[in-house]
């Protein structure tokens, strides 16, 4: 099946990826078109247009390493807000649609909101992004200064960290330096695959109380 993208119609199948010339008034008027649809995700930067359709494996992944961040962080008695789907969006300049994102340090400025103002609320402290399609380039989040981003990419979490005016790849997160969450997301996607993921989640919580 063929992708389409008219005034009138907007249609990917899944794992399509569409790249298109276009101004921050087309943007806004092809997201008022998609309105309140889960997919195709969309985003703007530069004068182009991305959409794509994700596959169904990308839905499931984005929710295990997601139960994984929130885990870790109850298991380390963190406060946090989590948001899933959002648009951020910088006027003329960039608009995104991360897969997941959290508010860790900084939860409190935004708790109980149901707008983000961006450019003038803090961004989100951590975001996830799968990419399956090669749709995401972690420099989209230059503009927010998102401090840290995690990139499930070809069964492999990446760590990029913002420091100064660029992401540079490290081996632990910031939140959670003593846990190697690259080897626990690979562990829980796993067990999610052969069992449910369920079982991942309830592995990884008995493993954490058991180092205690």
């Amino acid at each position: 099946m063929f992708a389409v993208v008219t005034p009138d119609t907007i249609h990917l199948p899944p794992g399509a990826v569409v790249r298109l010339l276009g101004s921050w008034q087309d943007y806004q008027a092809l997201n008022e078109q998609l309105g309140d649809r889960s997919s195709p995700r969309i985003k703007y930067r530069n004068g182009e247009i991305l959409l794509m359709a994700p596959l169904p494996e990308h839905g499931r992944k984005v929710s295990v390493i997601a139960d994984v961040v929130k885990v870790l962080l109850d298991h380390l008695g963190r406060e946090y807000e989590a948001f899933t789907p959002i648009t951020m969006e910088l006027p003329q300049e960039s608009g995104i649609e991360p897969d997941y994102c959290f508010y860790i340090e900084n939860w409190e400025a935004i708790a109980g909101k149901d707008r983000i103002n961006w450019g003038v609320d803090p961004s989100p402290d951590l975001v996830v992004e799968i990419d399956i399609t090669s749709y995401t380039d972690v420099n989209d989040y230059l503009p927010y200064r998102v401090p840290e981003v995690w990139l499930f990419r070809k069964n492999q979490l990446v760590i990029y960290r913002l420091e100064g005016d660029v992401y540079t790849v490290e081996t632990s997160s910031r939140y959670f330096p003593n846990i190697n969450v690259s080897e626990v997301v690979t562990e829980c996607l796993k067990i999610a695959y052969e069992r449910n993921t369920s079982a991942a989640i309830r592995e990884l919580r008995r493993k954490l109380a058991s180092e205690n």
